[in-house]
């Protein structure tokens, strides 16, 4: 279920594209949210390669995981890694290469939802086999398309599988007796992706109560602290201000020695230069394009540009590492919706 233009672009190619294997990354930290995606691919491929990175940052959180029954319980390869040892992405790897070689077989255990979807979805199924010939995976994915009834994903279907999906009387027939039949059970296009998704989170966390060991059941607890006072109407924006005001500030004011210091540096650097040349008896149109022209643009530009830069995008990574980062897009996530940047 896509809510950005690369996320379409993504599930298009996932869906279309006929990839050899398609690489899953979840974050150990919150396995029973990122399994969410992990579901959700499954309906569409069965060449899948689960990826658990961030085992690192789990391990300082206290909560080990179970790859092999994480494995067992998906059906598909999952493989875990961590950024600072090059063994485990190797085994990474080593894994798409078996998959897309077909050396290693998976069989994907798909979320069963309401029966009455599923029963919904085996009538939609086999008539999209029969009429369009299409896959057993591929016909029950358009079918839930088909019911949740999304117009942009649908027209992505017809164009990319050259079917026409309006017009075709036999499936306008079961369409119609499955929501009739959803009808009597309640079951809307306005809830129905609620019930999706509900089965999707059940199941998740029935797999996370199985694989996932917690051995400080407040692992969170200090995160959630800091998230109610970063996040917050009221100290969130101010917090964020001052922030990016002392960074600002910082690369601003800060940049003003390093750059009369590059300056000076190269002002003397020019100065020998231009007696070296002298010395060499360079004729004076030359000296003064090479010199008065290449080298002292050149570093001006390094004396002007470079301090601010060195203090600015270190200072934005300390952020990131500190998690900062994802909690002003939070705070900003509103004013951008309003700016119709996001959606």
């Amino acid at each position: 279920m896509s809510n950005s233009q690369e996320e379409e672009i993504a599930r298009d190619y996932i869906c279309f594209g006929k990839p050899d294997c398609t690489v899953i990354v979840v974050d150990a930290t919150c396995l029973e949210r990122n399994l969410n995606l992990v579901f959700q691919t499954m309906e569409i491929t069965n060449n899948i390669v689960v990826c658990v990175n961030l085992l690192d940052e789990a391990k300082k959180k206290k909560i080990h995981i179970d790859l092999d029954k994480l494995s067992n319980e998906l059906g598909v390869p999952v493989v875990g890694t961590s950024a600072r040892k090059k063994k485990t992405l190797n085994n990474l790897l080593d894994t798409i290469h078996q998959v897309c070689t077909g050396n290693r077989k998976q069989t994907p255990k798909k979320v069963v939802y309401n029966p009455v979807i599923e029963e919904g979805l085996a009538n939609l199924q086999a008539v999209l086999q029969e009429e369009f010939n299409l896959s057993t995976d591929l016909a029950r994915w358009v079918g839930l398309k088909i019911i949740d009834g999304e117009e942009k994903i649908l027209q992505s279907i017809e164009i990319n599988l050259s079917i026409d999906l309006l017009n075709n009387e036999a499936l306008q027939t079961i369409k119609d007796k499955v929501r009739h039949e959803f009808s009597k059970n309640n079951i809307t296009q306005n809830n129905f992706k609620d019930l999706v998704i509900t089965s999707i989170m059940h199941k998740a966390e029935k797999i996370v109560k199985k694989v996932c060991v917690f051995e400080d059941k407040n692992y969170s607890k200090r995160d959630r602290k800091i998230d109610r006072i970063l996040t917050s109407k009221t100290f969130g924006i101010p917090i964020m201000i001052l922030f990016l005001g002392i960074i600002f500030w910082l690369t601003i004011v800060g940049a003003n020695y390093p750059s009369e210091a590059l300056f000076c540096m190269f002002s003397w650097l020019q100065e020998k230069l231009f007696l070296l040349a002298d010395t060499l008896h360079c004729p004076e149109w030359l000296s003064s394009m090479l010199i008065s022209g290449v080298y002292q643009t050149l570093t001006w530009i390094v004396a002007v540009m470079l301090p601010p830069m060195a203090i600015f995008f270190p200072l934005f990574t300390i952020l990131e590492d500190l998690g900062y980062l994802p909690r002003i897009a939070f705070n900003m996530d509103g004013f951008f919706k309003k700016c119709c940047c996001t959606r």
